[in-house]
């Protein structure tokens, strides 16, 4: 879907929503859990903030918890929602199979669930999604590697925490599109760095060091925080004379404004204030309502320094 049409679905969603004023108080105030993966993440802390808001609007008890990058504590924390008494779930999945027997659980219990972000497999039923089509993202940032270095290059990949479905899908489309490219596009390194800057910094340092006589052409990271540490061993063990270009994924504030100072080479953005705004506003409807849950993909957009006000959170650019 492309991002002005998502846009126009979000924007339906929303004029949808306040229709809901006209119900009763004992209407309002449900309790809604949501459970994210890592709330220590910076595209997490933005989603969360969004959360909070769209939340006061729809006047619901919202329950954050964090999973801590751990699949078992988000197991018990899915099941305690059903000791809560939750009428609603969100989820961004840190496994998107380890997840299936909670969410299971939370089906049987008939409590409505939403994934957010990253999906899930395996569950008894289909659990409706929105999120951005990450297959889609990896395949921008391997177009945006072709149209860059049209005689080929020698690629570095840093990819996400293992059993993410974000993670899967990202380096698949990135991996299928380099592929598709041919055979002098050449992945000289495919590593994870778990979605974090020190060991996007580390990795990319050993991989650097190992590549000293001819160094890479681009370093594509699958999130923002690994091409930041990525970019910090690219400067030190250069001095100061890279020429390894940085791309990444996610358009964090910090990385928009290196790349309006020309220090990093481009982004994807994949709106996460939409993103759990929608999610929000459909689990809502569909308590209040019985509205249908759907799934709903945002198409993710490619940010260069041609195209910066595109970005959601250029606002916090400093």
């Amino acid at each position: 879907m492309p991002r002005n049409a998502f846009g126009v679905a979000f924007g339906a969603i929303l004029a949808a929503g306040t229709a809901l004023a006209s119900f009763s108080a004992l209407a309002a105030g449900e309790k809604i859990v949501v459970s994210f993966q890592n709330l220590s993440e910076p595209f997490v802390i933005a989603m969360n903030r969004a959360l909070q808001a769209e939340a006061k609007r729809l006047d619901v008890n919202l329950s954050v918890v964090d999973a801590q990058s751990n699949s078992p504590k988000q197991s018990a924390d899915l099941a305690n929602a059903v000791v809560q008494g939750a009428k609603g779930v969100i989820v961004a999945p840190n496994d998107a199979k380890a997840l299936a027997p909670a969410i299971d659980d939370l089906i049987t219990e008939k409590i409505p669930v939403v994934t957010v972000d990253r999906r899930v497999e395996g569950t008894s039923k289909p659990v409706a999604h929105v999120g951005a089509d990450n297959v889609a993202g990896g395949r921008t940032l391997a177009s945006w590697v072709v149209k860059t270095f049209p005689d080929g290059a020698r690629i570095v990949h840093l990819s996400g925490q293992p059993g993410s479905s974000s993670a899967i899908d990202r380096a698949k489309g990135f991996r299928d599109g380099i592929a598709d490219a041919g055979p002098k596009y050449k992945l000289i390194a495919d590593q994870t760095a778990n979605w974090k800057r020190a060991e996007g910094l580390t990795v990319t340092e050993g991989i650097l060091t190992a590549n000293a006589g001819n160094p890479p052409d681009v370093i594509v990271a699958s999130n923002d925080d690994m091409a930041l540490g990525a970019l910090e061993a690219v400067r030190s063990t250069s001095g100061g004379k890279a020429k390894t270009l940085v791309i990444g994924f996610d358009a964090l504030p910090e990385t928009l404004g290196k790349i309006r100072a020309g220090e990093m080479s481009a982004t994807v953005e994949q709106s996460p204030s939409t993103q759990i705004r929608t999610a929000l506003n459909t689990l809502v409807d569909h308590i209040r309502k019985g509205s249908e849950l759907k799934s709903l993909a945002l198409e993710p957009t490619l940010i260069t320094k041609d195209n910066l006000d595109k970005a959601d959170r250029i606002a916090e650019v400093k």
